[in-house]
């Protein structure tokens, strides 16, 4: 437990660093996103954008291949599970990034259409590239309605929370947006770049969430092993008195009968 402490938090500086370079490009590139959104004109057919009924529902949930690491599966999956449950009626097209999650929703008889090797601080900008164009290709063929991604977000090495992004159709439906809708200009024109800007946004977002996902894998782990060694290490003290009170018993009760039986020679 000690070894996997170290190994641990060995990896979690690097991975930690990467996150942080990737960080300020994915920052960046929502609020950019999150501008398009409010610029866009309702009336404007665009792929990526179009809002249809939902019957239909990607979900893309980020877990790790290995346990040993606290409640860091269960709490991305039960919040998922939560978030899959309230859109009931719906059809769902699970894709697990990690093996914890696809045991998780095999278990519970969910569709489960492709499994991925989890996120780890060797994730390479290839594998969310493979993840988008696939979420993409469903959107855009009519196969599904909406697109979400389900992972845990790092906030320091004791906070980890589950947080769900949606990523597709980007054309935002909340009426205040709607309302303070932004004057844009585009280059060429609006759907020939969204339908560049989109792709690299949900690989941007996607590899974000791995990053993410590693970085809490780690931390959780680091943390649980140190908490492991913790207790192992006050549960060997405790024996070692109860064995050492034992041992004292057993000899004082041996010296008691040696006594016992020379004065009874005498």
């Amino acid at each position: 437990m000690k070894a996997m402490n170290l190994v641990a938090a060995s990896k979690l500086q690097k991975a930690k660093a990467r996150l942080d370079h990737v960080r300020p490009l994915f920052t960046d590139l929502t609020h950019v996103m999150e501008t398009i959104k409010q610029g866009l004109n309702p009336k404007e057919k665009i792929a990526f954008a179009e809002v249809r009924e939902v019957k239909s529902i990607a979900y893309i949930i980020l877990s790790g291949d290995r346990g040993l690491c606290g409640s860091f599966n269960t709490n991305v999956s039960k919040e998922a599970l939560a978030f899959i449950n309230a859109n009931s009626g719906k059809k769902e097209h699970i894709i697990a990034v990690g093996s914890k999650a696809n045991d998780y929703f095999k278990r519970r008889g969910k569709n489960i259409i492709t499994k991925y090797p989890a996120a780890s601080e060797a994730s390479a900008f290839a594998d969310a590239e493979t993840l988008g164009a696939q979420v993409a290709n469903m959107f855009l063929t009519g196969e599904v309605d909406e697109v979400y991604a389900i992972y845990t977000h790092f906030e320091s090495i004791l906070a980890h929370v589950p947080h769900i992004v949606k990523l597709l159709p980007i054309r935002s439906e909340s009426s205040v947006e709607q309302e303070h809708q932004l004057d844009m200009i585009y280059d060429p024109d609006a759907k020939t770049f969204i339908e560049h800007a989109v792709p690299m946004y949900m690989n941007i977002t996607l590899y974000g969430a791995m990053m993410e996902s590693a970085v809490c894998e780690l931390s959780s782990r680091m943390t649980s092993m140190d908490a492991a060694t913790r207790n192992a290490t006050d549960i060997i003290d405790d024996l070692t008195l109860e064995y050492n009170r034992k041992r004292q018993g057993i000899i004082t009760q041996e010296i008691t009968e040696i006594v016992t039986g020379a004065n009874a020679l005498n």
